[in-house]
């Protein structure tokens, strides 16, 4: 059974297995479909960025993704209700459509796609017929109260785009042989131990080394004797290590667990600028300010020996890195914890500051 043109209506908050089967279902049954992504203004998720995710996840030329906001309340058996959530649905319809609010020759929705109790009286509403997909969720038992309750028991009914938003993301930083690798590596390993959806807990190791490593490398063909501190360093080199730090992230993130480690960012990359530019990265700045990390992990350097692999600068920079660290971490207000001692201790101070981030939870506004 083909039908013209279907109607999925939803809040998507956010979107998950469930809302993808009923998509999907509708979208193999139909010439056309348009799916009205519909918030209200007081949720915490930005409907353009709900709308985005479920673009990624279904990009069917015949599938229109539109966003509304929908800021009336809810109560079923009110006539009047009825009429503002259906027009805020219709001036959806009318911007999938092309014509503009407000058009009059709008294709007309011959069926409503829905698991919902009340899929039946919003199809009356449009003339159209109801086609019930699962309703009793037997198929992908979540919805969006349950994944705004406990993200973490519903993560395996997540898109790789809304796991890359609610991932928790704690960063390790600390100056040149403190510990920083060793211990995100560790953190990632006791997580990943727990099994479960926590077996996926990934680390990101950190860009710069990389990128130093092949700088040097192709310094190397003109000059074998060259060693890091004789290379010269621009602006746009760090801004391209935060970016491609945070593209790892990103990457990570999509299909890792609820929690990721990484191993510096762009906040510890502003300052390696200021170490060898002697000035402040902008550029480098922005990204830290667009990024979101719950948790900074400083790295103390006091009983760590330093170790000169080739590629470091020195003891008493790194004494100096050290606490320009910690004076960035207290001046911006970020949350974090210095950890200090055998690598034990470390861990078990790391683990403990982790799990209380985790047993935050996720902070949802609650919807109409």
């Amino acid at each position: 059974m083909t039908f013209r043109h279907g109607l999925v209506i939803g809040k998507f908050y956010p979107p998950h297995a469930g809302h993808h089967h009923l998509i999907d279902t509708a979208a193999a049954a139909c010439e056309r479909l348009t799916v009205v992504a519909a918030a209200s203004s007081v949720e915490s998720i930005p409907i353009a960025l709900r709308a985005a995710w479920l673009r990624e996840r279904h990009p069917q030329a015949h599938v229109e993704i539109v966003a509304v906001v929908d800021d009336a309340e809810i109560d079923y058996d009110s006539d009047l209700i009825w009429a503002e959530h259906v027009a805020a649905f219709r001036a959806g319809l009318e911007v999938a459509s092309g014509l503009g609010v407000g058009a009059v020759d709008v294709p007309p929705v011959d069926a409503v796609f829905s698991s919902e109790h009340y899929g039946a009286e919003l199809a009356r509403r449009f003339g159209a017929e109801h086609v019930p997909v699962d309703p009793p969720r037997a198929r992908f038992p979540v919805s969006g109260t349950a994944v705004r309750r406990d993200p973490a028991a519903c993560w395996d009914w997540l898109s790789p785009a809304v796991r890359q938003h609610l991932a928790r993301r704690v960063v390790v930083v600390g100056a040149e042989s403190s510990g920083t690798t060793t211990l995100a590596r560790a953190l990632a390993a006791h997580y990943a131990s727990r099994g479960g959806v926590w077996s996926a807990t990934r680390w990101v190791p950190e860009y710069g080394r990389l990128y130093c490593e092949e700088k040097l490398a192709v310094a190397h063909r003109h000059d074998p004797r060259l060693w890091i501190g004789d290379l010269s360093w621009s602006s746009e080199e760090f801004t391209l290590i935060a970016e491609r730090h945070l593209a790892l992230e990103d990457a990570a993130a999509r299909s890792g667990s609820p929690l990721l480690i990484c191993d510096t960012d762009a906040f510890a990359t502003a300052l390696w600028h200021e170490r060898y530019l002697e000035s402040p990265a902008p550029e480098v700045e922005r990204l830290h300010a667009r990024t979101r990390h719950d948790l900074w992990i400083l790295t103390d350097t006091a009983g760590v020996s330093f170790e000169q692999d080739g590629w470091r600068d020195g003891e008493s920079i790194r004494e100096w890195m050290s606490a320009r660290f910690g004076e960035e971490l207290d001046r911006r207000g970020l949350p974090y914890i210095v950890v200090s001692g055998p690598h034990e201790r470390r861990l078990e101070a790391a683990v403990a500051a982790v799990d209380a981030v985790l047993d935050k939870g996720w902070a949802f506004s609650d919807p109409l």
